[in-house]
């Protein structure tokens, strides 16, 4: 399933949002003008490596990616789901909760790949703490999401299901990747996302929402 839009309308200007797609995709263009050999080197310095942890790189790794494909996914989920997180939590809140969100995952994947080598990139830890909030807030809110099974179509799918089972797929692929990876071996960080998702779930309710928002809540209940 491929998210297309939601039904969930914004009341402000996803400024952060936007700064943060913008910081990516900008940061990935210099990563593909360099050659191979600087790009690898580069990737490797300010990359998360669990086996070799500094903290600087929890926050660099958010903002590199491994392909276009890769940031462009990334960014496509960020923009969908995260315009109505920055909504509800204010500019200065959110940019809070989305960097505490990418730590949390960060730290989830080093704890369940610690003796690797390999270069941890990419936004999506974070991105799964804003579509864990989203969840929270937004449970029936529509998706409308692109199926590919036999053939093509689309279907308007509850945010709640949807998210529900992007997380199971998270989570049952971190657990039947363990005793498989090894430090040589690069992937998808399941955990990272299973991490930031929960971070996100939980640091929702701990920050607490713009009252403007919780009045619109009241009047729709």
């Amino acid at each position: 399933m491929f998210p297309l839009r939601d039904t969930q309308p914004s009341y402000s200007k996803p400024v952060v949002t936007t700064l943060i797609i913008a910081v990516n995709i900008l940061v990935f263009l210099f990563e593909a003008s360099l050659d191979p050999y600087t790009q690898n080197a580069f990737i490797a310095q300010y990359g998360l490596v669990p086996a070799n942890f500094h903290v600087s790189a929890i926050f660099t790794s958010m903002f590199l990616h491994g392909g276009w494909l890769h940031v462009l996914g990334n960014m496509w989920f960020l923009w969908i789901f995260g315009d109505n997180i920055e909504d509800i939590l204010g500019h200065e809140k959110y940019l809070l909760f989305y960097l505490l969100c990418g730590v949390a995952a960060a730290v989830t994947q080093v704890f369940f790949s610690g003796d690797s080598r390999v270069p941890m990139v990419g936004a999506s830890g974070a991105i799964a703490g804003v579509m864990g909030a989203y969840m929270v807030k937004f449970p029936q809110s529509r998706i409308v999401t692109l199926i590919f099974f036999i053939f093509i179509t689309f279907i308007d799918v509850p945010a709640w299901l949807m998210l529900i089972y992007w997380f199971a797929v998270q989570f049952f692929s971190g657990i039947g990747s363990i005793g498989y990876s090894t430090a040589s071996e690069g992937g998808t960080a399941f955990f990272a996302h299973v991490g930031g998702f929960l971070a996100g779930i939980v640091l929702i309710n701990l920050l607490g929402t713009k009252q403007r928002y919780s009045r619109r809540s009241d009047l729709q209940w």
